[in-house]
């Protein structure tokens, strides 16, 4: 028995050294970030290089004029309108489509699902003139809400597969009530389905989120007025501006640009692990 614990402890001992290491590599670029955003621009190409900034070089003088550049409140606020836009239609398209996949039986049910996860194993770069071709074809190029339709298209299937999963494990008994009652099938979606699955659509939302807060390729292969440009393409602004990169400014405008990703974090944290956990076992 003292042979068992001490095997049980010393497998314990290893695991958490593990997760500690791992945590400690996943957190380095994060503490880096921060630590260059407080430096002044100078300080970055001195030698020997610091890891951490002295007392005496701390300063938010990057922050300071991030904060006073008008187009990047402009910038924060395109993000946001396509963020935000991009979870809200997703949440509604994937929750229907899952409600029909998950509660009816029609002809070419399993087919048209396995073509929803069939489009997850596409590489978005290869369909990149594809898409060109739609946007322009429906004439959404330049144009800033000409994203949501694209974002939202990505985040589908991923939603849909979520979603379903969850709507899965919710008793049928409920639907059969509500039929009893005199309800439709609109009233059984909107009043019983999507509230309950609200922690799954929660957590893809999140998901959905961080795709179109953070995409830079579509929308810099589409978007080309400043004035309509995301977050990401003004911190890729700053690359080899002024004959070097001015990584105080990049780090300083990162920093800023987590905001959002860590407020809808912590207001849907305690549907995350449900949602997940839930929606992954049952798939």
């Amino acid at each position: 028995m003292h042979t068992i614990n001490k095997q049980k402890t010393i497998q314990n001992v290893i695991l958490y050294g593990l997760l500690l290491i791992g945590g400690v590599f996943s957190v380095l670029p994060m503490i880096y970030m921060i630590s260059t955003s407080l430096k002044p621009n100078g300080a970055l190409y001195e030698y020997p290089p610091h890891f951490f900034p002295k007392l005496s070089q701390i300063t938010l003088e990057n922050y300071v004029y991030i904060f006073n550049q008008e187009k990047f409140y402009l910038n924060f606020l395109n993000s946001l309108v396509v963020a935000i836009l991009t979870i809200v239609f997703a949440a509604i398209i994937a929750s229907a489509l899952a409600f029909c996949i998950a509660r009816f039986r029609f002809p070419g049910r399993k087919v048209l699902f396995a073509l929803v996860i069939g489009t997850m194993i596409i590489p978005g770069t290869t369909l990149i003139i594809t898409q060109y071709q739609l946007a322009t074809y429906f004439k959404l190029t330049n144009k800033l809400l000409g994203l949501v339709p694209f974002y939202v298209a990505w985040v589908i299937p991923f939603s849909t597969f979520m979603i379903k999963n969850y709507i899965e494990s919710i008793p049928r008994d409920f639907d059969e009530a509500v039929y009893v009652d005199g309800g439709s099938i609109f009233t059984v979606f909107f009043r019983i389905v999507m509230p309950l699955a609200s922690p799954a659509i929660a957590s893809v939302s999140i998901f959905n989120f961080l795709t179109a807060w953070d995409e830079y390729q579509w929308a810099l292969t589409v978007i080309n007025d400043n004035a309509k440009r995301t977050l990401p393409i003004a911190i890729s602004g700053f690359f080899g501006q002024h004959q070097f990169t001015q990584w105080g400014y990049v780090f300083a405008m990162s920093m800023a640009s987590l905001l959002p990703v860590l407020i809808i974090f912590i207001c849907c944290q305690k549907y995350f692990v449900s949602g997940l956990q839930t929606g992954g076992i049952k798939g």
